[in-house]
């Protein structure tokens, strides 16, 4: 059996002020890179209370980087002088409070984010609003948790001297 699940996601695009290099700099600061094989390591033990404790000190603001991906060698290989980078953010511990209501909430956890370039001028950071892609599991607990990682969100963009969008103040 297969079914359709129709959701409209609101796609987040926060136009900054700053330089790419300066925006890139930013996040990556505020959103620290995952080192997997130390990752690995503490979940090797099978000491959930220590995998907690390495995500909260890994997570300085809530979220970490799980994958980056820089496509500009590639694309310039093909006359492209904007510059992009995507990344795969995201925090376990949060993840799990979905996970055990629903494991098809895997599909959006980690988040994914970009920052590029634009041909008019200001430099873009972009995400998927967490509560508008959790919504569509239908489960207030689930609901409840993409509303919690929307204020996450506002307070990294805030951190990032980015503007906040509306929608992710909503109570």
């Amino acid at each position: 059996m297969t079914h359709a699940v129709p959701h409209l996601v609101n796609r987040l695009v926060i136009d900054s002020e700053h330089s790419f290099d300066d925006v890139r700099e930013r996040y990556e600061s505020l959103v620290p890179a995952i080192d997997f094989a130390e990752l690995v390591e503490v979940i090797a033990t099978g000491d959930l209370s220590r995998l907690q404790a390495y995500t909260a000190e890994h997570t300085p603001h809530a979220f970490a980087t799980y994958w980056t991906l820089d496509p500009m060698p590639v694309l310039r290989l093909s006359g492209h002088r904007l510059r992009a980078v995507t990344y795969m953010m995201g925090n376990n511990v949060i993840a799990e409070t979905m996970y055990r209501h629903a494991p098809g909430t895997i599909l959006y956890a980690p988040l994914r984010t970009a920052i590029y370039e634009t041909a008019l001028g200001p430099v873009q950071f972009s995400i998927d609003q967490p509560s508008s892609k959790f919504a569509s599991f239908g489960d207030p607990h689930i609901a409840e948790v993409g509303a919690q990682l929307d204020a996450k969100l506002a307070e990294l963009l805030r951190l990032m001297s980015l503007p906040v969008p509306p929608e992710l103040l909503k109570v």
